[in-house]
C-alpha cells in the first residue's frame, strides 16, 4: 500500500470522529436547554401557585400570617387582630385616668390592605430566592404595622379635657400684706400637657394591639419669673397702714424698719383700705382743697405752703387727693385717733424721715 492511500484513509477518520463529536455535543446541548426550559417552567409554576401565600415570619400587627393564603389571613386577622383592638385605651395623670373607647374613637382598620403589603413583603425578593425559601423553609422577620384610621376630633376633644384637668399655671412669689405685717407667698412651677405628643401617644395607643394600651400624660414645667429668693429687691420699700392700730409700718426688703404713730380719716371720712402705690411725692405742699361740703368756703381752692395750710413738711399721694402728710404740732394731740379727711397724718420728724426713703412707685396696703 503506498503512502497516499493511507494518508486518505486517515483523512476520513478524523472527518467521521469530528463528525460524531460534533452529533453528540448538539445533542448534549439540546437536552441541556430542554432541562433548563423544564426547570424554568417548574420555578415559575411552583411560584405562581404561591402567588398569594405569605412567607414564613411575616405578621400583621404582631399576628402572624406566615404560610396562610391571602383569603386565609384576611379571615385570621378579622377574628384576632380586632378582639386585640376592641379594648379602651386608658391615658393616666398620676392618679388620675380617662379612657378613649374603640367606638367612641370610630377605629376601623383596613384588613384587606393590610394583608396586600404582607403578600407584597413576600414577593419582594427574586424568583429564585422565593423558590428557594419555599422549598427549604426559609422566612422572613417583618412585622406589617397596624392600618388604623380613627376620629381627629375625638381625640382632639379628650386631649383638651386632659389639658384642662392637669395643666396649672405658674405661681410666681409674691407679697400678702395684711394689717400685722407681710407674708411671703412662694412660688410655684406651672405645668403644661405636650399636646402634640399626648395626641400622638393616643393615635398610637388605638392601633397598639399588646397586652398594654395605656399612655402616660407628656408635661413640662414652667419655671416662674419671681421666686421667693428675688422678693426682697424686688420691694425696697413696703408701707403698711394699719388703721385699726393707728400705725404705720415701713418695711426695707421686706424687713420691718420702722413703725411710726398716726392718725386717720374720721367716720364718714375713713381712709379707704385697699392696696395701693405711691404716685407722686412734693415736700411743703400746697392744699388743693377737695370740692367738698365738708371744706366749707376753702372748697376747690389751693391753699399755699404756709400757717394756713394743714400739710406739713411732706407730702405722698397713694390714692388721688389721700396721701400721707405731716401735721402742725399743735395737731399732735390727734394722732393715735380718727380725726382727717381720708388722709394719714404724722408727725413732723416722722414724715420726714419715712419721705426720704419712699421712693414714688412703693406699696401701700391700708388695713
Amino acid at each position: 500500500m503506498n503512502a497516499s492511500s493511507v494518508t486518505a484513509r486517515n483523512a476520513a477518520a478524523r472527518v467521521r470522529g469530528a463528525a460524531a463529536r460534533f452529533g453528540f455535543g448538539w445533542l448534549a446541548a439540546l437536552i441541556a436547554v430542554a432541562l433548563a426550559v423544564i426547570l424554568a417552567a417548574g420555578v415559575y409554576l411552583y411560584d405562581h401557585s404561591r402567588r398569594d401565600l405569605i412567607a414564613h415570619g411575616v405578621s400583621v400587627g404582631g399576628v402572624p400570617v406566615g404560610g396562610l393564603h391571602e383569603a386565609a389571613a384576611r379571615e385570621k386577622l378579622q377574628r384576632v387582630l380586632i378582639a386585640r383592638l376592641d379594648r379602651p385605651v386608658t391615658v393616666r395623670a398620676g392618679s388620675r385616668s380617662w379612657s378613649l373607647g374603640v367606638r367612641e374613637a370610630g377605629v376601623t382598620i383596613d384588613v384587606a390592605s393590610m394583608v396586600a403589603r404582607a403578600v407584597k413583603v413576600s414577593r419582594d425578593a427574586s424568583i429564585l430566592t422565593r423558590t428557594f425559601r419555599g422549598l427549604f423553609g426559609g422566612s422572613l422577620k417583618r412585622d406589617i404595622p397596624v392600618e388604623a384610621s380613627y376620629s381627629h376630633q375625638a381625640i382632639r376633644n379628650l386631649t383638651a379635657k386632659i389639658r384642662a384637668a392637669v395643666n396649672r399655671d405658674v405661681r410666681n412669689a409674691s407679697v400678702q400684706p395684711s394689717a400685722t405685717g407681710l407674708t411671703k407667698v412662694h412660688s410655684r412651677p406651672g405645668v403644661a400637657v405636650e399636646s402634640g405628643r399626648l395626641g400622638a401617644g393616643i393615635e398610637h395607643a388605638l392601633s397598639a394591639t399588646g397586652s398594654l394600651r395605656t399612655v402616660q400624660v407628656p408635661t413640662h414645667k414652667i419655671r416662674p419669673a419671681v421666686t421667693v429668693s428675688q422678693l426682697a429687691s424686688k420691694y425696697p420699700a413696703y408701707i403698711i397702714i394699719d388703721r385699726s392700730a393707728f400705725r404705720l409700718r415701713f418695711y426695707e426688703h421686706l424687713k420691718l424698719a420702722d413703725t411710726y404713730e398716726i392718725a386717720v380719716g374720721m367716720q364718714g371720712l375713713e381712709t379707704t383700705p385697699g392696696m395701693y402705690s405711691i404716685q407722686w411725692k412734693q415736700v411743703n405742699p400746697p392744699w388743693y382743697v377737695p370740692n367738698k361740703a365738708w371744706a366749707g368756703a376753702l372748697a376747690g381752692t389751693v391753699v399755699p405752703p404756709g400757717p394756713m395750710d394743714p400739710l406739713k413738711a411732706r407730702f405722698m399721694s397713694f390714692n388721688g387727693g389721700a396721701g400721707i402728710h405731716g401735721i402742725d404740732p399743735g395737731e399732735y394731740g390727734t394722732i393715735g385717733h380718727t380725726a382727717s379727711h381720708g388722709c394719714v397724718r404724722m408727725r413732723i420728724p416722722d414724715v420726714i424721715a419715712l419721705y426720704s426713703r419712699t421712693p414714688v412707685g412703693t406699696p401701700v396696703f391700708v388695713a
